[in-house]
């Protein structure tokens, strides 16, 4: 009983010294930080119109059913990047194989791009966090992204996204 009427008294004198072993470091941070360039805002909206416009286009097509390539040319390991074949099928993905080998890949290494619908999503985040830089091409009679390029930052290495979306095939 009498512990348990000590308790809030011990974790209140911990919680006090801990504050006050840091007190010394946190006054020396130094507040002065380069802000990191953004878009600017007419890059910015004229990205969201481009994204607006072919997400709409492809939308309209109605497809459901189809394949296409994709390669990632990311730091990342070798089987991350493809090239691979992803075939969708009422908008589920049904597959993800190697273009060389015809064999299976783990499809947690394309999630994120497994559907044209989640290539449009990367794209949108993109502008959503103000990327530093984003270049998309997108297919003029279909709408869907052909290359996405990303560097969410200057200042930060090995963050880039740079997809390449190829031979896509509607299917029956």
């Amino acid at each position: 009983m009498v512990l348990y009427m000590r308790l809030p008294i011990i974790i209140g004198i911990g919680l006090l010294m801990s504050l006050g072993l840091n007190a010394p470091v946190m006054s020396q941070l130094n507040p002065q930080v380069e802000p990191l360039p953004a878009i600017a805002d007419s890059d910015l909206l004229e990205q969201f119109r481009l994204y607006s416009m072919n997400r709409r286009l492809w939308n309209q097509q109605r497809i459901r059913n189809y394949r296409y390539t994709l390669s990632n040319s990311c730091f990342c390991i070798p089987e991350a990047r493809g090239p691979v074949i992803i075939e969708v099928r009422n908008g589920m993905t049904v597959s993800i194989t190697s273009k060389e080998t015809g064999q299976p890949v783990n499809p947690e290494f394309f999630q994120q791009y497994d559907t044209i619908p989640r290539l449009f999503n990367v794209i949108r985040n993109a502008i959503a966090r103000r990327a530093d830089n984003l270049d998309v091409k997108y297919d003029s009679k279909l709408g869907y992204p052909t290359q996405i390029n990303i560097d969410y930052s200057f200042q930060i290495a090995d963050e880039e996204v740079f997809l390449t979306i190829e031979n896509l095939e509607v299917l029956p």
